[in-house]
């Protein structure tokens, strides 16, 4: 297949990318590099060992997506492209919806106008309502949701888009994927995580103090109702989520319509395991301080991924402790990321 990867310059598209071409399909990146370097398309064909086409562009210009997609040939879209901070779309909500949902919008109707209805979405756990207890049920599919951040309800609001499209026109193939988690780097070390600014995830600090970017960790919140009172979450490996897009795209070819699918490993780790995990990978002690709670953040998120091993024959391979030694493989030999 021809895949158009929007976002495909960031973390997840650019690993995504890569396990395309391993598939032997065939990928084109649109990528707007803000919150991406341009030097990642480099190091992508540095592992790919051949050119990798791409065009700087935003997935709100129908002009540039017409460009794009009127250059034909394209079977599917897979649609990392939008902003992703829970605490920051509390903060800049306008941003968030103007980004994740009116830019789907437009990405959706340009690929209708150019005959390109197989699309393979990257959704989010944070869609779901999470109880507050200790030891709540991994979330299914089928789990209430309810998203408590203007981050989550974007997502929320194109997966309905996506849903009610689907029930539209019988044409289009669509696979919802929600994330939990998503960390590590590729095993080279030449690809990885490069958020601009502060990072807004927990690895990404924790691989930034340890190699001396960040004085130290701040962890939000240790009141939570969890085993040491931090925030319990379900880490995933990013090659073993880019290998899920690919199982993704070709059970759109055996199946059309609205499908929906966790991926996760299962397995719920606390602020302080993450820490200790990623201290046994490097070597380094993190430094960390408790400050208050994050806005929008839930004390627990733990996937049930079963759906997605029973209708996309996919599992989760890695572990934490290989997702930190990736990730402190990047880290270590890009300090300063891709600059």
């Amino acid at each position: 297949m021809k895949v158009l990867v929007t976002g495909g310059a960031g973390y997840l598209g650019s690993h995504t990318v890569l396990e395309l071409l391993a598939a032997g399909h065939e990928a084109v990146v649109l990528d707007d590099f803000s919150n991406a370097s341009p030097r990642a398309m480099s190091a992508l064909g540095m592992l790919a060992n051949r050119e990798i086409a791409w065009t700087e562009g935003d997935i709100r210009d129908a002009g540039c997506l017409d460009d794009v997609l009127g250059g034909g040939g394209f079977d599917a879209v897979m649609h990392f492209a939008g902003l992703k901070a829970v605490g920051e779309s509390v903060e800049e909500p306008l941003r968030y919806y103007g980004t994740n949902v009116a830019g789907t919008a437009c990405l959706l109707e340009r690929m209708e106008a150019h005959g390109v209805r197989t699309l393979v979405f990257s959704s989010s756990a944070t869609v779901y309502r999470v109880a507050d207890t200790e030891d709540p049920a991994p979330l299914g599919e089928n789990a209430p949701t309810g998203a408590e951040s203007p981050y989550g309800r974007t997502k929320l609001i194109v997966e309905e888009l996506l849903r009610d499209l689907c029930a539209a026109k019988p044409d289009w193939r669509v696979s919802v994927l929600r994330y939990f988690n998503a960390v590590g780097a590729h095993p080279s070390g030449v690809i990885g995580e490069d958020p601009t600014g502060v990072p807004r995830n927990l690895l990404p600090c924790i691989a930034q103090v340890a190699v001396g970017r960040r004085e130290l960790l701040e962890v939000f919140g240790n009141d939570y109702p969890t085993r040491d009172g931090t925030c319990v979450r379900d880490y995933l490996h990013v090659v073993d989520l880019a290998r899920a897009h690919i199982r993704a795209v070709e059970y759109l070819e055996r199946r059309p319509g609205f499908a929906v699918h966790n991926l996760g490993t299962g397995r719920g780790h606390t602020v302080f395991e993450a820490i200790r995990a990623f201290e046994r990978a490097s070597g380094k002690t993190i430094p960390y301080r408790i400050v208050g709670r994050r806005p929008g953040d839930a004390p627990v998120t733990l996937a049930d991924p079963e759906r997605a091993r029973e209708e996309l024959g996919w599992t989760a391979e890695w572990d934490l402790d290989r997702m930190c030694a990736d990730l402190w493989r990047w880290q270590s030999t890009h300090p300063e990321g891709f600059e």
